[in-house]
């Protein structure tokens, strides 16, 4: 366990950011920071309908990246329910940690967030890195998670290396919206290249694989067409390994599938906690 990780405070009601700043219409989020000993994570809250008796969402972002990519999913659904966004420490406006964070002690601190917000079962939402995060927590505290959601999952066993994930996140690149690589490569910016280098050994290392196999819990893989990082035979291996899993490829999206394709996301999301009959197509299910 990350030391100090059950010594929990939090600070609330704090808008994230002005009404000017959001877009006709948006809501804008309310943020809470909450400490776990030595270090703080930031909560992105977005309520869901009055007196929703809807699920609780929540959003774990990747390596380098913040709260910011998911806010399109983000406004969908909370269509449905209450939905927290989480920037973990490190990433987004959050101090860095003094040492390196292992994906377990990523999970603590998760589930200290949990328990602190009183949030009861989750559907835990992760991408990229966030699908270690959500691995890991449900295997851990599987009383906080009712359904599992990796977008975009990593590291592909094919595929790790820093070469060969440099390459694959440059070929990305190519292929996301002006605005999505404005989002994330700022985040990286703001994250700083040294605890990127640090916590890319964490991601680097974590066998996804062999662990996934073990959750119990309700599974469903999400990837774009023409993402280079997350490609299909891995996640459909994936999605073969839970007792009940299954696999949603979004045509034409590239790695930030919940940037890009913020509906369709949120549709494979709704289908897999039965708020929705039936997934969007294409797709295809384990």
């Amino acid at each position: 366990m990350y030391a100090g990780a059950n010594e929990t405070a939090i600070t609330e009601g704090k808008r994230a950011t002005p009404r000017a700043a959001e877009p006709p219409g948006i809501p804008p989020l309310t943020m809470r920071t909450i400490s776990s000993g030595p270090v703080s994570s930031r909560v992105y809250s977005l309520d869901g309908p009055p007196d929703s008796r809807g699920p609780v969402f929540v959003l774990l972002h990747g390596i380098g990246a913040s709260h910011r990519y998911y806010r399109r999913l983000q406004n969908v659904l909370a269509n449905h329910g209450d939905v927290h966004a989480v920037d973990l420490p490190g990433f987004g406006a959050t101090a860095t940690p003094e040492q390196q964070m292992p994906v377990p002690g990523y999970a603590d601190i998760i589930a200290g967030v949990l328990d602190t917000m009183g949030t009861g079962p989750v559907v835990a939402v992760g991408h990229s890195m966030g699908t270690q995060f959500v691995t890991e927590l449900v295997l851990q505290r599987p009383d906080l998670v009712s359904h599992v959601v990796l977008l975009g999952p990593v590291v592909n066993p094919e595929r790790r290396t820093v070469f060969k994930q440099a390459m694959a996140l440059g070929l990305n690149s190519l292929r996301e919206s002006p605005q999505g690589n404005a989002i994330v490569f700022s985040d990286y910016i703001r994250s700083g290249l040294r605890w990127y280098l640090t916590e890319l050994r964490v991601m680097m290392s974590y066998p996804l694989e062999d662990r996934l196999s073990h959750v119990t819990r309700p599974v469903l893989i999400i990837r774009g067409s023409r993402d280079p990082i997350a490609p299909r035979p891995w996640c459909q291996q994936l999605a073969s390994l839970p007792a009940d899993g299954r696999f949603l490829e979004i045509a034409g999206q590239p790695h930030m599938v919940q940037h890009g394709a913020p509906d369709r996301t949120a549709a494979g999301i709704l289908a897999l906690t039965g708020n929705q009959n039936t997934y969007p197509a294409p797709a295809a299910a384990h």
